[in-house]
């Protein structure tokens, strides 16, 4: 699986992407996000809050409630804002 990170959520875990094996325990994008937090102080300053974080598995946004099932690559992204 390939994880990438994008703007401070990349500079929080010191890394713009990486390739791992997730826990066959994680089934949903909340799991997923839920499981960073213990990845380490770095991973857990990164994903402290969860709610704000946004996702996309497959270049597809998806919700936290989106099934994991057929990701190949999941995206990590801070909100987005205009100005």
């Amino acid at each position: 699986m390939r994880l990438m990170y994008f703007a401070w959520v990349r500079e929080k875990v010191g890394l713009d992407r990486e390739e791992l094996d997730l826990p066959p325990e994680l089934k949903t994008v909340t799991d997923l996000l839920s499981w960073q937090k213990t990845r380490g102080i770095a991973y857990e300053s990164a994903f402290e809050t969860l709610e704000i974080i946004r996702v996309a598995i497959n270049q597809t946004h998806v919700k936290h409630d989106h099934s994991l099932k057929d990701a190949k690559e999941i995206a990590f992204f801070p909100p987005v804002t205009g100005g």
